[in-house]
């Protein structure tokens, strides 16, 4: 017989409890009934008026959530504070350019080796080595310019063109020459190497670092004058990096001024010996100059000037060249002489001595 509550030919095919593994996977057991979110209303709760059909429950809390969010709070806290403690004790400085050194300079005067060819400005520049130089500032040229590895196109131009200028008012400025301005020169260099150059202008000495003759050319203007306002120049300029926070700019030119005393004019005799008949003289001035340039000097258009290196003649080897150039006018030979050969329109590295004499061909032929 059939069981009680089955059809007496058994539970149809296709129905409900014919196959039950059909429908298992359909089945809710307890738990998942448990946990739904909706709940039916029994009978009696139904049976309020405007009762809903289901209520829902509320959502489970999982018994770890506080836990996760203490440990969170805990982490952050933890983090945050590692931070503040590197950076109160590392903080971050940016690299710190090197200190601004003093400047070295050297000057050795050149003795002619008979007496001072005399002539007017032209014929002197014509008959001397200086013959094919450029006029003025003509004379000092930039090289090609490319970045370095720490310093672009425009910092490379920046650093040659601030060394050009301080070349131009040190050497060929007529006020710093001959009328004993400093300003021009003064202006282009490193606020940290003011002091010493003040001391210069102001109590030169030939100590190596307070020689005025060594960041500027100048010449007594109670003594001196320049017969012509065009002076001669030629030389070289290169630049190097020196670290990754600075750049180095050496220069090396020949400067020829035609030259006469103060006081006296071409056709004059300016004294009772007839030596200083008043006509100009070449006089030759080759300076060597080391500059160093941080980022901050090439933002505000200065140079540091580090070392200066100057042969000049035809001076006597006993002329006090800390303060001015003292030049030999023409007619006048040297009370004494140095090692002999020295040409200070040679290139390359200059050998240093206390003096020298003019080398053969370096002064305007006769």
């Amino acid at each position: 017989m059939a069981g009680r509550g089955d059809p007496p030919e058994g539970t149809p095919e296709g129905l409900p409890g014919g196959n039950d593994d059909e429908y298992r996977s359909v089945v809710f057991d307890e738990s998942f009934v448990r946990a739904a979110r909706l709940q039916e209303f029994s009978a009696q709760e139904r049976m309020g008026d405007h009762a809903r059909a289901v209520r829902s429950r509320p959502g489970r809390v999982p018994r770890n959530g506080p836990r996760q969010f203490l440990v969170l709070v805990l982490l952050i806290a933890m983090a945050f504070g590692t931070a503040l403690y590197m950076g109160a004790r590392h903080p971050y400085r940016p690299p710190e350019a090197p200190p601004v050194q003093a400047l070295h300079s050297t000057v050795v005067p050149l003795a002619p080796e008979g007496t001072v060819p005399g002539g007017d400005p032209a014929g002197l520049y014509a008959r001397s080595p200086a013959a094919g130089f450029r006029a003025g500032a003509a004379g000092i040229t930039l090289p090609a310019v490319r970045h370095t590895k720490n310093f672009s196109d425009d910092q490379v131009m920046t650093a040659l063109t601030i060394a050009k200028d301080y070349l131009v008012a040190s050497s060929l400025d007529p006020a710093v020459l001959t009328e004993g301005a400093a300003r021009p020169v003064r202006v282009l260099l490193d606020p940290d190497q003011l002091n010493q150059f003040d001391r210069s202008m102001s109590a030169p000495e030939n100590d190596g670092r307070h020689a005025a003759t060594g960041w500027l050319v100048r010449f007594d203007p109670g003594r001196i004058a320049l017969a012509a306002p065009e002076v001669r120049v030629q030389g070289t300029l290169a630049f190097a990096e020196a670290g990754p926070d600075a750049l180095e700019v050496t220069s090396d030119h020949t400067f020829a001024y035609t030259v006469r005393q103060a006081g006296t004019g071409a056709g004059t005799t300016a004294g009772t010996d007839g030596r200083d008949d008043g006509r100009a003289s070449l006089f030759t001035v080759r300076r060597q100059l080391q500059f160093r340039f941080d980022r901050d000097d090439l933002r505000t258009h200065r140079a540091e000037l580090l070392t200066s290196y100057a042969e000049a003649g035809p001076m006597s080897c006993s002329a006090d060249a800390a303060d001015m150039m003292q030049p030999l006018p023409a007619g006048r030979r040297a009370t004494e002489e140095g090692p002999a050969g020295t040409d200070p329109y040679e290139t390359g590295r200059a050998a240093a001595a206390v003096c020298g004499t003019l080398a053969t061909g370096t002064q305007p032929s006769r």
